[in-house]
């Protein structure tokens, strides 16, 4: 048997449940796992006390501020599973010379798939005749078409060109607003019109939520930006929780303002049981499950782990 010589903490809840198939191969590449006791993230509370054990982690949206970071003084690496690292404090990791690692576009295709799924839940209102027929109504509500409405999307990176690529297909039109230059070999292919934040969100029947968390895009979402939305339109997000301010969301759909929305994130996760969301029936949700696809999943498995071993190789 291989020579155990690293420690690594897994805190990834993906990875946690396969971890049954990789353990014997992650015993022979010499690593000693512990996988953390967790439902969707640990706290920097609760990372404190344990992240000076550890060589590396595998890691989901876990806290690892500066303050988590000072106090890991064995580890080299934070294989991130997935695509988001604005949890981790990156500057303060360069400083100290610990590796973050993550799989950049790994779930483009199936978080834009699911921004559909929402767009045609709610044009044509499967939502609600599946809750009607169910309590015994037979109505015929209203629905519309989407040919000839217009997608706005904010975030026109991996997931919000998947996005706009699908929408030619509906007859959709798009205007896209991005703090980056869209490349013009795009704009050709898709017909997306750039446009400014609030010109996008006064002409769309559609807004989709597709950047980045950053320090420009926490709270972008606010009772200002969703004060010019489109009256009768709907809200889509399938990024960050903490880009919406959910309280704003929440106060715009009770005044009738907007249509409708679909959230695959929130501000906290996972969504409190008195979150008035649950309650509202123009409101579809879903628990931060946009990325699933099997196949996806299986190649960053394999990523995350090569990610781990790589940083750990070159640290030895």
């Amino acid at each position: 048997m291989v020579q155990k010589k690293w420690r690594v903490l897994v805190t990834a809840p993906y990875f946690q449940k396969v971890y049954p198939r990789y353990a014997e191969r992650m015993e022979k590449l010499g690593l000693d796992v512990d996988l953390a006791t967790v439902r969707e993230r640990l706290s920097e509370d609760a990372l404190l006390p344990i992240i000076g054990q550890y060589d590396g982690v595998i890691s989901g949206d876990d806290q690892f501020s500066e303050k988590v970071l000072k106090r890991a003084r064995r580890l080299k690496v934070i294989s991130k599973w997935g695509t988001g690292i604005d949890s981790i404090d990156k500057e303060a990791a360069l400083r100290l010379g610990i590796a973050v690692r993550n799989t950049p576009g790994a779930f483009s295709e199936p978080v834009a798939d699911t921004v559909f799924a929402f767009i045609l839940a709610f044009s044509r209102g499967l939502h609600l005749q599946d809750q009607d027929i169910r309590a015994g109504i037979w109505d015929k509500r209203a629905c519309f078409a989407l040919n000839g409405l217009k997608l706005g999307i904010v975030g026109v990176g991996n997931c919000g060109k998947a996005v706009a690529k699908r929408a030619g297909g509906f007859g959709l039109s798009l205007v896209g607003n991005d703090i980056a230059p869209i490349d013009s070999e795009f704009l050709d292919e898709t017909g997306l019109i750039p446009c400014s934040l609030p010109e996008l969100l006064a002409q769309s029947d559609f807004v989709s939520l597709n950047c980045d968390l950053n320090p420009t895009s926490y709270h972008l979402m606010n009772s200002r930006t969703f004060g010019l939305m489109k009256t009768g339109s709907f809200f889509i997000s399938t990024c960050r929780g903490t880009v919406t301010e959910e309280q704003a969301l929440v106060d715009v759909l009770r005044s009738g303002k907007l249509a409708g929305a679909g959230l695959d994130v929130f501000e906290e996760e996972p969504l409190p049981l008195d979150s008035p969301l649950r309650s509202m029936d123009n409101v579809i949700l879903s628990p931060h499950n946009a990325n699933s696809d099997p196949a996806t999943a299986e190649r960053i498995h394999e990523s995350t782990l090569l990610h781990l071993m790589e940083e750990l190789e070159r640290g030895s």
